[in-house]
């Protein structure tokens, strides 16, 4: 029994690795599309995205960044004035209210710099696992796979992932995926999900996975739902 569960189990990793593969043929430039220059302003930028679109936070940054980056900028902002800078991207006060205690922290706790493991990152405000994740692999090269609305569909719809929750689904991707693979399979089933996979109405005929694809051949899977 037990080599049986070892076949299966590595059968499912090599078909995890050859879908990657074939998406990164797909989406050669696979690549955040937040706009940063530094790990505090990725780590702002991340917390704007909340509920709203990247083309939206860099539009708001865009304007910000050149002024307010740093965060000594941010701690002794005055709440309102952040707001009124960021309102266009929703649940502005919650997302101005956790920069501000976020940007305090980072100056009293780190030395004024970000911090680089994911465990002081999800100390910050405003910071979860997905947050920390999305920091601490492309700020700081870390081997992560942050689990967003995107990558939770797609993986369950897909089949790499049979998961009700985004913490789940990470699990069982980390332990298909080899570890080198994790940062670049978050952006390329972002990718995915944007442009082929999408919520409502998946472009399966154009889709260079589906013949693995447990939504497309109709073999078991879970629903696809919504990530954090």
């Amino acid at each position: 029994m037990t080599a049986i569960l070892c076949y299966n189990m590595q059968m499912k990793q090599a078909t995890a690795i050859d879908i990657m593969k074939k998406l990164e043929l797909l989406y050669p430039d696979a690549a955040p599309a937040l706009e940063y220059g530094s790990a505090f302003e990725l780590l702002v930028a991340v917390i704007l995205s909340a509920q709203c679109t990247d083309v939206r936070v860099n539009k708001v940054t865009s304007e910000m960044f050149p002024r307010y980056n740093r965060p000594e900028h941010f701690a002794s902002m005055e709440q309102s004035e952040l707001e009124r800078m960021i309102y266009t991207c929703g649940f502005y006060r919650n997302k101005a209210a956790h920069i501000i205690s976020a940007s305090r922290s980072i100056l009293e706790r780190f030395g004024g710099e970000v911090p680089r493991t994911r465990e002081e990152l999800e100390s910050l405000a405003g910071v979860g696992r997905k947050t920390a994740n999305v920091v601490y692999s492309v700020a700081f090269g870390g081997d992560a796979i942050a689990v967003d609305t995107h990558v939770f569909r797609v993986s369950n719809r897909i089949g790499l992932a049979h998961a009700k929750d985004p913490l789940q689904t990470e699990r069982q991707l980390c332990e298909l995926l080899p570890q080198n693979m994790w940062s670049l399979s978050h952006h390329l089933l972002i990718f995915h999900g944007r442009n082929i996979c999408k919520s409502q109405r998946p472009l399966c005929a154009s889709c260079p996975v589906a013949p693995q694809c447990s939504y497309y051949t109709g073999a078991p899977k879970s629903k696809p739902g919504q990530g954090d």
